[in-house]
C-alpha cells in the first residue's frame, strides 16, 4: 500500500467545511498518489478502502450529475457492479446504499450493453425517457446522499490508518 500523507491543518480545515471536504481530502490525495489515473496497475498500490473511496467517488460524482445512467453511460459500471464495492459499502455500515447498487445492478446487467455505446447526445439523452427504473434510484441516491458522505466520513475518521498517514507540522 502506498504510503499516503495529509497534513494534519488541512484536515482540521476541511472537517469545519463539512463532511463531503473531509472525505475529499482523502480522495483527493488517493488520486494524487496515482496521478488521477485508477487502473489494474494503481490498484495494486492501493488498500481496499482506498478504492472503495475512490469507487465513492465515481458513484457520488457521477449519480449526482447525471444519475445512474451516466455512471454507466461513462464507463464505470463495471467498476461499480461487478467488483465488491456493494458489500465494502454494507460492511462500512451504509446498508441501503449497499442494498441500492444491488438493485441498480440488476438495470446495469439488463441495459448495460445498450448504455455503454457511442452515441450522440440526443440519443443518450433520449436513454432516461426508455429505462425510467433508474428515477427512482437516482432521486432516492441524491436524498440520501448527505447522510452516506457523513457516514462515509466517519469510517474514515475511525479508519484513518487504512487511509493515509497524518502529518503533524
Amino acid at each position: 500500500m502506498k504510503d499516503i500523507k495529509i497534513k494534519d491543518s488541512l484536515l482540521r480545515v476541511s472537517s469545519q467545511r463539512g463532511f463531503d471536504a473531509f472525505v475529499q481530502v482523502f480522495v483527493d490525495a488517493i488520486n494524487k498518489s496515482i496521478d488521477g489515473n485508477l487502473t489494474p496497475d494503481s490498484m495494486h498500490q492501493l488498500s481496499a478502502d482506498q478504492i472503495t473511496l475512490l469507487g465513492w467517488n465515481f458513484l457520488r460524482n457521477e449519480v449526482l450529475e447525471g444519475g445512474y445512467i451516466q455512471l454507466i453511460h461513462n464507463g464505470y459500471g463495471e467498476f461499480i457492479f461487478h467488483n465488491p464495492f456493494g458489500a465494502a459499502m454494507r460492511a462500512w455500515g451504509l446498508v441501503e446504499l449497499g442494498k441500492q447498487i444491488v438493485k441498480a445492478g440488476k438495470y446495469y446487467e439488463r441495459y448495460r450493453e445498450e448504455i455503454e455505446q457511442d452515441m450522440s447526445y440526443d440519443d443518450f439523452m433520449a436513454l432516461y425517457e426508455q429505462m425510467p427504473e433508474f428515477d427512482d434510484l437516482d432521486d432516492y441516491f441524491v436524498e440520501k446522499e448527505e447522510q452516506w458522505t457523513e457516514q462515509i466520513a466517519q469510517y474514515i475518521d475511525q479508519h484513518i490508518n487504512n487511509f493515509a498517514t497524518i502529518e503533524n507540522e
